[in-house]
C-alpha cells in the first residue's frame, strides 16, 4: 500500500460529476497539482449502507475543504454510470457536489493498494495529498466501518500548520514548540 512520503500515481481515471446529464467519457487527471491539497477518499461499493453517510458527510464540510485550500474527490471501484444513478436516486447524494472517480478497472485502487483480496472492492481509504502530489497521511478502515470526515478536515488543517501538533489539536490552538536544551 502506497503511504505517506510516496506520490499519488499520475493516472487519468474516468470521473462522474453532478445530476445534470449522463455520464460522458470525463476523466480527472491526477497528475496535475493546481496548487490545492488533495483529499482522496475511497468507498467500497455504491447502492450501500454506510457509504453514503460518509460521502454525504464529506460533502457537508465540501466548503471547510475548500477554505482550507483543498480539493475533495471521492472515488469507489464503481463505473461512472453506477455513481450516476446513485446520485439520481438520493438528494442528499446529488447534494454531494464535488468528482467521484469512476475506477472501475481499479487501476488506482491497486496502484493505491487498497483493494481488498476477497471482496474485490478498494477498502474505506483516506488519502490527504499536499499541493506536489505526495501522500501526506493515509487511514484505511474495514469495509463495515464508516470514517469520520470531520477528523479528516482537522488532520488537513495540522499537516497544513508544518508545526508539532499534539493529540486532539484544533485549528487556532498553540503548536508544540520543543524547549532548545
Amino acid at each position: 500500500m502506497l503511504t505517506v512520503g510516496d506520490t499519488l500515481p499520475p493516472l487519468k481515471i474516468p470521473v462522474q460529476q453532478g445530476t445534470a446529464s449522463l455520464p460522458g467519457d470525463e476523466t480527472l487527471d491526477l497528475g496535475k497539482t493546481d496548487g490545492k491539497w488533495k483529499v482522496l477518499f475511497y468507498w467500497p461499493k455504491d447502492f450501500t449502507f454506510v457509504c453514503p453517510t460518509e460521502i454525504v458527510g464529506y460533502g457537508q464540510l465540501k466548503g471547510e475543504f475548500a477554505k482550507n485550500d483543498a480539493v475533495l474527490i471521492g472515488a469507489s471501484t464503481d463505473t461512472s454510470h453506477v455513481h450516476f444513478a446513485w446520485r439520481q436516486s438520493d438528494p442528499q447524494l446529488a447534494a454531494a457536489d464535488f468528482p467521484w472517480l469512476a475506477d472501475n478497472a481499479k487501476k488506482l485502487a491497486d496502484a493505491l493498494g487498497i483493494v481488498h483480496a476477497d471482496e474485490g472492492v478498494a477498502y474505506r481509504a483516506t488519502f490527504i495529498i499536499d499541493p506536489d502530489n505526495v501522500i501526506q497521511h493515509v487511514s484505511v478502515n474495514g469495509l463495515n466501518v464508516g470514517r469520520n470526515p470531520a477528523e479528516t478536515l482537522r488532520i488537513l488543517k495540522a499537516l497544513q500548520t508544518e508545526e508539532l501538533t499534539a493529540c486532539n489539536w484544533n485549528e487556532g490552538e498553540e503548536v508544540l514548540r520543543p524547549v532548545a536544551a
